[in-house]
């Protein structure tokens, strides 16, 4: 078992008197507002802390107060660095989203509505900008409007996108739509770049309300086919570290090749034990293996999960790299991983036959699903084989499976049952995979089968992040829980209308619980119509995050929820392998910010997200070009005021019909019912309503697929 080394008494009661006497963030923000109040003037922050008499030591914590101030829009700070009171001056601070139409809003920092900016108020910000606005009234649709009184920051500004030329100027195009500038690039500032190249530019001028941005080439990536452009834009397009610092990559190469004996001290040998990796047969980094066996009429169960927090220590090289990667990047044919080769591909990877550290959960599950007891401890350990989902299915599938994955099929079942029985949300998401021609390009896209080898392993890691999360709730340690919160009174009522339309009911009350989503999925779930039905009710849910507020998570129907499983690729995990082994060790892990952390890392999941599906985007408009003229079968996945989106059931891609194209009607759009109806026949367009189109038009430079009614 593991050796609780418990800190001595005398430092353990300093660190406590010192926590109590640490003034208050919350004390600091109503003082601050105060006092700038007082002033009638902006203050700096020096300014203000002397204004307040903030000591030396209570400096941190009055700059956090601030910082916290300015995050929620309560206080402005100008660029010049001066402070004043947002609501003094009749002012909305917040980070501006640019338009593809030209148009932006203002999303502002306290949460209130977004303020729609005209074109003409654009001219002088960008996206990502953050700027303070006033309100000058509302538009047709009841939106507030606004106006741009001041520029409080410019967004880290490196644009990519394609060079081009007319008489005699160039200029470069961005690829992020959301910026509408063309940015000028002076003959000084082109060096050898060329029109019709993809290239860099570092904005040297911003935009005025007379004037285009100014940038200087930086780097000059190729041609727009090249094989791998795409994944070159996106990271450069959603600013994806992608070169590790040259710190963290010495450290890595400092790293051993194999376990040393000092590596082993305070931990349980595992190594006799048959663990094994289930995995992709594509996969490279193996966070996780498994072992399972009967007891009696239970199971006792081991996940084992790379000990990345051995190796990556607070705030040394390799975690500050990590921290702001935040994850890993998986592109089709590509990574961008959170740490270096030498340890997510060697060192930390579960790879087969070789003995490496771990953290484990073991747990002794019930007939019945239920986890009865659980541990967590230190280990060394050896993966016995490397298997893939196909191969594990078609041993179960013959009967030639060995003791081990007979039992890990067993505990899936039982563990499953009890997660139905609890009423979470089972989503069938259909996955699909791009094949790919030895020049980069798309040959042919298909549904990636999935089958209860992946069910498998998925069940024994919920498993294992409930445990850590009760584990880390439990002795009321700080960390970083997934959240997803419950669905808002909106959205719910959004569907239910929408459900009603075609003869479909979601029980609960005005907030239903999960077990009313799992009830209504299981009723339609032979529909024919199932996969959309789904997507729709999971657009009623809202987006996870990760946050050390634990709200307990709606979709899984557990109170408490972290992920534990995968430090190799998300940072999350990390954070949570480093909270248990401190309260293990009888200590604290609290020298982080949780709440920024909550936030950096759910910023950089989504960036993640959006840069994989702008590459997936692009790649699909190229192979979709060959196929122009074509006429498929579809269905209607979404409805806009401005047409319908269509799904094609042969390559699952999706294109736009624009309203002008359904026919000699005015179609109104009903948003509640998620239809087109025509003014002067009565035709209906309809989520889920099955059409027939041609392709007409693919546009890579906006990824953008233009249909026709066929």
């Amino acid at each position: 078992m593991v050796s609780k080394k418990r800190p001595k008494k005398t430092a353990l009661r300093r660190r406590n008197r010192i926590e109590r006497i640490k003034p208050a963030p919350d004390a600091y923000g109503r003082e601050i507002v105060e006092a700038l109040n007082r002033a009638g003037a902006p203050l700096s922050a020096d300014e203000l802390a002397a204004r307040l008499e903030i000591k030396r030591r209570e400096r941190r914590v009055f700059d956090a107060a601030l910082a916290a101030l300015v995050r929620a829009g309560e206080v402005v700070q100008n660029r010049a660095g001066s402070l004043l009171v947002a609501k003094r001056i009749a002012l909305l601070a917040g980070r501006i989203e640019g338009h593809p139409d030209g148009h932006g809003f203002l999303v502002p920092d306290d949460r209130s509505p977004s303020v729609f900016l005209p074109p003409t108020e654009m001219r002088e910000v960008m996206h990502g900008d953050r700027a303070a606005v006033r309100i000058t009234g509302r538009d047709h649709r009841a939106r507030p409007v606004g106006t741009i009184v001041e520029v409080l920051e410019r967004a880290k500004r490196r644009i990519v996108g394609r060079l081009h030329s007319e008489h005699g100027v160039l200029f470069l195009v961005p690829d992020d739509r959301r910026i509408a500038h063309d940015i000028l690039v002076p003959p000084a500032e082109a060096g050898r770049a060329k029109a019709g190249q993809v290239a860099t530019v570092d904005l040297v001028a911003p935009p005025s309300r007379h004037a285009q941005p100014i940038g200087r080439v930086a780097e000059v990536l190729g041609h727009h086919a090249d094989p791998g452009m795409e994944i070159e834009i996106a990271v450069r397009k959603f600013d994806l570290p992608h070169e590790f610092s040259r710190k963290a990559l010495a450290a890595a190469r400092a790293m051993p090749d194999a376990l040393r004996p000092d590596d082993l001290s305070d931990r349980q040998d595992l190594r006799e034990l048959p663990f094994v990796t289930i995995d992709s047969e594509t996969a490279k980094d193996f966070d996780d293996a498994v072992y399972c066996r009967r007891e009696g009429k239970g199971f006792r169960l081991w996940v084992a999960i790379a000990d990345v927090s051995h190796y990556v220590r607070h705030d040394d090289p390799l975690d500050l790299d990590a921290r702001e990667r935040g994850t890993s990047v998986y592109f089709p044919r590509r990574v961008i991983p959170m740490l270096p080769e030498k340890l997510s591909n060697g060192l930390c990877s579960l790879n087969p036959d070789v003995d490496r550290l771990a953290v484990v959960c073991e747990m002794a599950i019930t007939p019945k699903g239920e986890v009865a007891r659980y541990e967590f401890y230190p280990a060394v350990f050896r993966s016995h084989a490397r298997l893939t989902y196909t191969s594990v299915w078609e041993e179960l599938s013959s009967g030639k499976a060995n003791e081990n994955l007979q039992s890990l099929y067993a505990v899936f079942k039982v563990l499953f049952d009890a997660r139905t029985r609890r009423g979470a949300i089972d989503f069938e998401t259909v996955e699909t995979r791009m094949i790919f021609d030895a020049r980069g390009k798309i040959e042919k896209i298909v549904a990636e089968a999935r089958n209860d080898a992946h069910r498998i392993i998925e069940e024994c890691m919920l498993a294992a992040n409930v445990c850590a999360g009760g584990f880390l709730a439990e002795h009321a340690h700080p960390a970083l829980y997934r959240v997803h919160d419950v669905p808002s009174a909106e959205k719910v009522a959004a569907l239910r209308d929408f459900l009603a339309e075609i003869g479909l009911q979601l029980p609960g009350g005005e907030i239903p619980r999960p077990r009313d989503y799992a009830q209504l999925l299981e009723k339609i779930r032979k529909r024919p119509d199932f996969a959309l039905l789904q997507t729709i009710l999971l657009r009623s849910l809202k987006q996870a995050v990760y946050s050390p507020n634990n709200l307990g998570h709606f979709g899984l129907a557990f109170d408490s929820y972290v992920h534990f499983t995968s430090p190799i690729r998300r940072y999350p995990d990390l954070l949570v392998h480093r909270a248990i082994k401190a309260v293990l060790s009888a200590q604290r892990y609290s020298d982080v910010d949780w709440e920024a952390l909550g936030r950096h890392c759910s910023e950089t999941e989504r960036r993640a997200d959006d840069a994989s599906r702008d590459v997936e985007t692009w790649l699909k408009c190229y192979y979709m070009r060959d196929h122009v003229g074509g006429v498929f079968s579809g269905t209607i996945t979404g409805v806009v005021p401005f047409g319908l989106f269509v799904t094609l059931d042969e390559y699952f891609v999706d294109g736009l019909v624009h309203i002008s194209e359904l026919g000699r009607d005015y179609f109104q759009y009903d948003g509640a019912r998620h239809m087109l109806l025509g003014e002067r026949t009565g035709k209906r367009f309809r989520l889920a309503d099955r059409m027939t189109v041609k392709l007409v038009r693919v546009d890579l430079d906006t990824r953008k697929i233009d249909l026709v009614p066929a």
